[in-house]
């Protein structure tokens, strides 16, 4: 008979102390603000105004928060519907990223405005009306000021101030110190007062036309004669009211570019500019130094008062980018994914990647899967290579966590049409690939010998099929 096996409990515990466990949050405490604090944060009198000026009775006003100003946004809804007869509801949980507007949430409750706080990308909407608050982050205007001229001792130097749109509150007051004595200090300023929120909703609902007042003007729309009572201009904003405000817009002197405007002096170009960046490290920062790849930057962080001279390497970027073109030239199967159905034009781009890819021969999915992650593309491992229709700072993904790499609309145009060329001129916003922007080029295939030419791979070193050249 077999000895009985007697297994110790010991084996089954250990020695662990449970109260070496503690629970710690990563998430940064915020500052409690009392509701005199939170109405100037969130400039809730503007927003009251703008509700206001909608023209609806009793309108549905949609509130997006970030994740860091979740804490705050049951007290803000609170504090506007007390302010005026209105229905708020709180969108936490975004569908994409949280800079970009979230209309697809806002119309499962048929919302006739949306106000987006906090970070925005500053994309444009389509469907419905919106207002853009970006609260007001403390800043030392002092200390800003103080390391911009520690930075460019000479007065004659030409600067481009760019700055994150969360201290846009401060930055009349810097702009206004500093160009009394730099003469060639140009600001791109945000265009949030006027054409961004001015917008009329294209489609309404059975339900806002029987809250709908006569003479429904939008919100802050360019037909109402007092729009700034409510948008508060700034003296900035007022010096480029006559710059247009088209995204897509760039002439000799004037560019606006990612939700802002700039005018440069005449004769000059982009190039012969330094930047200087207020803000923190972010994807506004990482997305401008790409679009402006040939300007070194300074940046100033509100946050801990330091400035620095940015010492990323856009040119090796830009080479991991080349890099992945190359990739894209060798695929067969290609991935697209829709990563907005809210920012404007995503169809057209849509489409005429799709246009793209039937001209040279490659085989197109067509994925919308909402928030990305390397567990949800897994599932797709035919796809050789995906591209993501999103704003511009969303659209630049490491592939470095993903099994296949993720291309921007930019880069797919230049692996498969020959009428795109990589220059080291760099595109994150798709909108300046469409028909009208000034980088558009046609895309028509023409199917003539000399574009027959035999393409070899740099990657495999192998000779491509005519088929997967471009077309």
């Amino acid at each position: 008979m077999a000895e009985n096996l007697v297994i110790s409990s010991s084996q089954f515990s250990s020695n662990i102390n449970e109260n070496q466990f503690v629970l710690t949050s990563t998430t940064e405490e915020k500052d409690y603000l009392d509701n005199g604090e939170l109405i100037e944060f969130y400039d809730l009198e503007k927003c009251v105004g703008c509700i206001k000026k909608c023209g609806i009775v009793s309108p549905k006003v949609a509130l997006q928060f970030p994740d860091a100003h979740l804490c705050d946004s049951a007290r803000v809804a609170q504090l506007v519907e007390e302010k005026i007869n209105c229905k708020t509801y709180i969108l936490a949980d975004t569908s994409y990223g949280s800079c970009c507007v979230d209309e697809i949430a806002a119309e499962h409750v048929k919302a006739d405005l949306i106000i987006h706080f906090g970070q925005a990308c500053l994309s444009r909407t389509e469907r419905i009306p919106v207002i853009f608050v970006f609260g007001k982050e403390k800043i030392d205007i002092d200390h800003c000021c103080q390391s911009f001229q520690n930075c460019f001792a000479e007065k004659d130097c030409k600067v481009l101030m760019i700055y994150d749109v969360v201290c846009h509150h401060a930055i009349d007051t810097i702009y206004s110190r500093l160009a009394t004595e730099y003469k060639s200090l140009v600001l791109a300023s945000v265009n949030c007062f006027d054409d961004f929120i001015g917008k009329k909703k294209h489609v309404k609902t059975d339900d806002a036309k029987e809250r709908s007042v006569k003479n429904n003007v939008g919100v802050c729309s360019r037909n109402v004669s007092d729009h700034k009572a409510c948008c508060k201009v700034t003296e900035v904003d007022k010096k480029l009211n006559d710059v247009s405000l088209n995204d897509e817009c760039r002439t000799n002197n004037s560019q606006c570019r990612f939700g802002r405007t700039l005018r440069l002096e005449n004769g000059c170009s982009i190039e012969d500019y330094v930047v200087f960046y207020i803000g923190k490290e972010s994807l506004t920062l990482t997305n401008h130094m790409m679009a402006y790849n040939k300007c070194q930057f300074y940046s100033y962080n509100p946050e801990t008062s330091v400035c620095r001279k940015e010492t990323l390497n856009v040119n090796r970027l830009l080479m991991k980018r080349y890099y992945l073109i190359e990739r894209a030239k060798d695929a067969q199967v290609v991935g697209i994914l829709i990563g907005t159905l809210g920012i404007a034009n995503y169809l057209s781009i849509l489409n005429r990647i799709k246009k793209i890819l039937r001209q040279c021969g490659k085989k197109y999915y067509t994925f919308v899967v909402g928030k990305i992650n390397p567990e949800k593309l897994a599932n797709f491992m035919e796809i050789d290579v995906f591209v993501l229709i999103a704003c511009p700072e969303n659209s630049l993904i490491s592939s470095q966590d993903f099994y296949k790499p993720i291309i921007t609309p930019f880069e797919i145009e230049i692996a498969c049409t020959r009428a795109r060329e990589w220059s080291g001129e760099y595109i994150t916003d798709f909108q300046e690939l469409l028909p009208g922007a000034a980088c558009h080029v046609d895309i028509e295939n023409k199917n003539t010998e000399e574009e027959e030419v035999p393409d070899i791979s740099l990657i495999s070193g192998q000779l491509r099929p005519v088929c997967a050249q471009k077309g």
